[in-house]
């Protein structure tokens, strides 16, 4: 299990040298992945207005020993947070709100600082001092994209926890079941087990044989993921299973693809039996200094040269307080994008190819390794009922 005071320390720390290294006086943070990351704090689960408006506000300074928290929600507050380091909330998205958000950032920032922000408000762009603002997300991004053995502990268990309540759905599957009950099942799960929040709302997409029979894409690749209903399943549906949780700001990632009240027949089996192969191609490429190019191409290649993953999707992202965030492979940034991605030890990965074959619903799963100094180390289960255990 995680040190979670060390944990916070070291993010911190880690914040401060990508400061000195990039030259910026310090981050204003209104993201909640990156107020997490940056202070530790914990705050109710909500939706998107209400969120945004009762939102926690993050100030890292350069040559600070401690990150600034402005929240409504101090019981979420880390106890190895300083005192005065612990502030009332600011309110950066109202009109009526954006003097006290000046005037507490004045008392960190002179006039014409250097300053990161990861979001601005309209209130923000009219009424704040004349910071020279830059994107915090150079800053923020490159002391996320490794993670320590701690965060790598702690995604390590939100996958635990995700996968558990998992089988607690599988367990309810059969015809005659809907979308909304394989929710209800795994939501009152995956809190019983000790989640902090959840990540995404789950996902049962039932998946047409062909995309003509599927939904309308713009893109013209296939529709994924679609919101979850009230929908009857029916015996013999395909179902694209995706969820994610969160641990102490850690998320999971789950992905696998289920058969309602059916085994997988043999062009079901040779469809996972491909995507297990490109998995284990990109797997078999996987040690420090690799290019995310590499990997692209390795996946590639075991697919018979064709991109095993869906045009708006990719091969891999990386997972931590955010569900998807860098590294990136196989997007439409493009190849130089890639090439220039190198593997590192601490990195972290979730293989999700997808195999598809029309006039079948083809398969989909999800797998998250750990960079090493050597290779990697996985941090999902092995297990793809219906399809095979530890394939």
């Amino acid at each position: 299990m995680p040190d979670l005071p060390r944990m916070r320390a070291e993010r911190f720390e880690r914040l401060q040298l990508q400061l000195d290294a990039q030259g910026v006086d310090g981050l204003v943070l209104l993201g909640s992945s990156s107020v997490a990351y940056a202070t530790g704090a914990a705050a109710p689960a909500q939706d998107g207005d209400r969120a945004a408006l009762f939102r926690s506000v993050a100030v890292v300074v350069n040559g600070e020993f401690a990150p600034h928290l402005y929240t409504l929600y101090v019981d979420g507050a880390p106890s190895d947070l300083p005192e005065d380091h612990l502030h009332g909330p600011l309110f950066p998205d109202l009109d009526d709100g954006i003097e006290t958000f000046a005037k507490a950032l004045a008392d960190h920032f002179p006039s014409g600082a250097r300053v990161g922000v990861d979001d601005q408000t309209h209130p923000m762009l009219r009424g704040l001092p004349s910071f020279d603002w830059v994107d915090a997300s150079d800053v923020v991004g490159a002391a996320k994209l490794t993670k320590t053995p701690d965060e790598i502990a702690c995604i390590r268990n939100a996958q635990r926890l995700n996968e558990l309540a998992m089988t607690d759905a599988l367990a309810i599957l059969r015809p005659g079941v809907r979308q909304i009950d394989l929710s209800a099942a795994f939501l009152r799960r995956v809190f019983e087990l000790g989640a902090s929040a959840n990540g995404i709302d789950p996902i049962w997409q039932v998946m047409a044989p062909t995309r003509e029979h599927g939904p309308w894409t713009l893109h013209g690749d296939l529709a994924y993921p679609t919101v979850t209903t009230d929908r009857f399943l029916r015996q013999g549906d395909v179902i694209w299973v995706d969820a994610g949780i969160t641990w102490e700001g850690y998320a999971s990632d789950y992905g696998r693809t289920w058969i309602t009240g059916a085994a997988p027949d043999a062009k079901q089996e040779s469809h996972f039996r491909r995507w297990r192969a490109v998995v284990d191609a990109g797997l078999d490429a996987l040690k420090p200094g690799v290019s995310a190019l590499e990997l692209g191409k390795a996946a590639i290649d075991a697919n018979d040269g064709v991109r095993p993953w869906i045009d708006h999707f990719y091969l891999a992202h990386g997972v931590g307080t955010e569900s998807a965030e860098m590294p990136l492979i196989g997007t439409d940034l493009g190849e130089a994008f890639d090439e220039r991605l190198i593997m590192q030890p601490g990195m972290v990965l979730v293989f999700e190819p997808v195999i598809w074959e029309d006039g079948f619903a083809g398969y989909r799963s999800e797998d998250i390794v750990a960079v090493t100094d050597t290779g990697w180390v996985k941090l999902s289960g092995s297990t793809y009922e219906p399809y095979g255990l530890n394939a």
